[in-house]
């Protein structure tokens, strides 16, 4: 285990020292929604004698700096004895709070007494003592750090265990769908993905390779096209924003042990040694789950009918085959001496390569990938002149389709790739795991609270598992339709599907479908609207114009009142934001309480409806707190 990746946040007191840049003004100035947020002693901004330290420290308003960005493990030195050590990776502090210290990038450092106390402080408990969180998530892949983004904006102390010593910086993944850009925007986590993504035709996305785009415009979305973006860039944002907001990631720490059999309920973690106790344990980590391994949990589905390969790769040589710029996927895939191949430029000189027989010669799927097979693919599919400078990863992938039958088994709930892997094809996985994290981060931060209501918990599972198997069943016919050396009979589905596919409603279903704009969740409830997405409406309260989306950045449900049916007075928990507001083009609606993953869980046309059914629906759907 790496010590240094340990960083704190969560609590009074305690916070994320991190040191990429100046730091914000005062104590706790954040990069995140809710990052200010602190209690007891941290609630003052400002307190606490903390200064930069290593060259180019920042200089924060109030008492407290940056730390630095040169070379070296710079040390931040607080004056209490709360002391933790934070990433160095990301935008001012979250949580600050008098007396802490963190580590930095910057060159330097302090003195050595000061180094040493930031580096107990760092290290975990010795094994046969067992830290105590709310939650703790296997696996900082996509899912796995919005989960803990999530769980952090709503204050719950929250740890990451990751296996790998640090980001592998691999593709991966097929980029940012419409309805993943809209949460990631209602939570300020798009402008930091669109900086970091790569720049792509205005081109919609495709069903099972096949040449007519899928047209995402008639869906009321401001993200009608797919985002091109490594997978590691978007966990590189996840994981600043999660260490702002006080959650704690700890890499080189492979799960080795689960124990749900503890009499208090919740479950015991070992991870490398180092042993947790939480409420709950949610597995992020993954197809090949340590987690659900070790609960002997079976993972029903079908093996994979093929092996290939993908590789982000640097070129020494490019013939005019190969592709410049970004465009519809089945431009960019082409068949020759025995190969299929894509290659898509990703930037920083980088390209992902993704290949594979089209003779069925396949490698093995444990086989290392090597050199002299990637060249001999790009030559094979590209020509001579695309030569191959150096491979910067690799890794292999099948079509195998799987799922657990449940998310939840007590204290352990299951998202992403842990619980569900598919055939990939159309930019799903990514986007399907985030999804998932969106879903349960709410539900599970307002059990770890004692405020969910009967069966909310429960609800993670019942509206994500059916959405998984959706894309399980369309992943699998796109595998049939992009077959790379398709029989007649194929040939022939493909002629037809593509010609459907130029017929509007088909496109739109379909389109729908693969952005997830089209998800509507089975809620109780009689108003049409229920269970639907929000769009991001464009609003007009009392303090000026504004979007739904910079509404929703603290993570809580909104109460919208379009038409001033909500009673005044009217009392709302903690959890719930009312915004009394107008919208020229609005839902059909006079009031809507609007979930905090973005869809309707009541609605109203008048003021009597409203009186009638809006605080049952509360107590139903979102909090039993007063």
């Amino acid at each position: 285990m790496r010590d240094t990746t340990i960083t704190d946040g969560a609590g009074a007191g305690s916070g994320a020292g991190q040191g990429a840049g100046p730091g914000g003004p005062g104590a706790g100035q954040g990069a995140g929604p809710g990052a200010g947020r602190r209690a007891g002693t941290d609630a003052v901004p400002g307190t606490g004698a903390e200064a930069g330290a290593g060259a180019g420290a920042g200089a924060g308003g109030g008492a407290r700096g940056g730390s630095g960005t040169g070379g070296g493990a710079g040390v931040v030195a607080g004056a209490g004895a709360d002391s933790r050590a934070g990433d160095g990776s990301g935008p001012g502090a979250g949580r600050g709070g008098p007396g802490r210290a963190g580590t930095g990038p910057g060159g330097g450092g302090a003195g050595p007494e000061a180094t040493r106390s930031a580096r107990d402080a760092a290290r975990p408990p010795a094994p046969a003592e067992a830290e105590t969180v709310e939650v703790v998530i296997a696996g900082a892949g996509p899912t796995g750090l919005t989960l803990a983004c999530e769980l952090a904006l709503a204050g719950v102390r929250t740890l990451v265990l990751e296996r790998l010593e640090r980001p592998v910086e691999q593709v991966k993944g097929g980029g940012i769908q419409s309805r993943t850009a809209e949460l990631l925007e209602a939570r300020g986590l798009l402008a930091p993905v669109l900086r970091r993504s790569v720049p792509r035709e205005p081109v919609g996305g495709h069903f099972g390779m096949l040449p007519v785009p899928l047209d995402c415009t008639p869906w009321r979305t401001r993200h009608p096209f797919p985002i091109a973006i490594a997978q590691w860039r978007v966990e590189e944002v996840l994981a600043e924003r999660a260490l702002a907001l006080g959650a704690r990631i700890l890499r080189g720490a492979a799960v080795t042990a689960v124990d749900t059999a503890g009499p208090d309920g919740g479950v015991t973690v070992t991870a490398d040694g180092h042993r947790v106790r939480a409420r709950y344990l949610v597995a992020c980590d993954g197809g090949h789950s340590t987690v659900r391994k070790l609960l002997g949990l079976p993972f029903p589905g079908r093996d994979g009918s093929y092996v290939a390969t993908l590789a982000d790769v640097r070129l020494a040589g490019a013939s005019p085959l190969v592709p410049r710029s970004i465009g519809h996927a089945s431009g960019l895939t082409r068949r020759a001496g025995g190969y299929w191949a894509m290659l898509v430029p990703v930037g920083d000189e980088r390209h992902r390569l993704t290949f594979g027989r089209s003779d069925g010669a396949d490698a093995a799927r444990d086989a290392p990938v090597t050199h002299e097979e990637v060249a001999a693919a790009l030559r094979a599919v590209y020509g001579e002149e695309t030569v191959l400078d150096r491979v910067d990863s690799a890794s292999r992938f099948s079509d195998a389709t799987r799922q657990l039958k449940r998310y939840r088994e007590g204290c352990v709930l299951f998202a992403g790739d842990a619980a569900h892997i598919h055939p990939p094809l159309g930019g799903q996985g990514l986007n399907l795991g985030v999804q998932d994290a969106f879903n349960l981060g709410w539900k599970l931060a307002a059990a770890v609270r004692g405020r969910a209501p009967a069966g909310l918990l429960d609800s993670y599972h019942t509206e994500r598992h059916p959405v998984a198997a959706q894309v399980l069943h369309h992943t699998s016919a796109q595998r049939v339709l992009a077959d790379p050396e398709p029989t007649e009979d194929v040939a022939a589905l493909r002629d037809i599907v593509t010609d459907l596919l130029r017929l509007p409603d088909a496109n739109r279903h379909l389109a729908g479908l693969m952005s997830g704009l089209s998800l509507r969740y089975e809620l109780s409830g009689e108003h049409p609207l229920t269970g639907h997405r929000v769009p991001d409406l464009d609003l007009v309260t009392r303090s000026g114009p504004t979007r739904l989306s910079a509404l929703s950045t603290a993570g809580r449900a909104v109460l919208l009142d379009l038409a001033g049916v909500v009673p005044a007075g009217f009392g709302t928990p903690a959890a719930i934001d009312l915004v009394r507001a107008s919208c020229a083009e609005g839902p059909a609606a006079a009031a809507l309480l609007i979930r905090p993953d973005g869809y309707v869980c009541w609605a109203a046309d008048d003021a009597g409806g409203c009186r009638r059914t809006l605080l049952p629906a509360i107590r139903e759907h979102l909090t039993t707190a007063p």
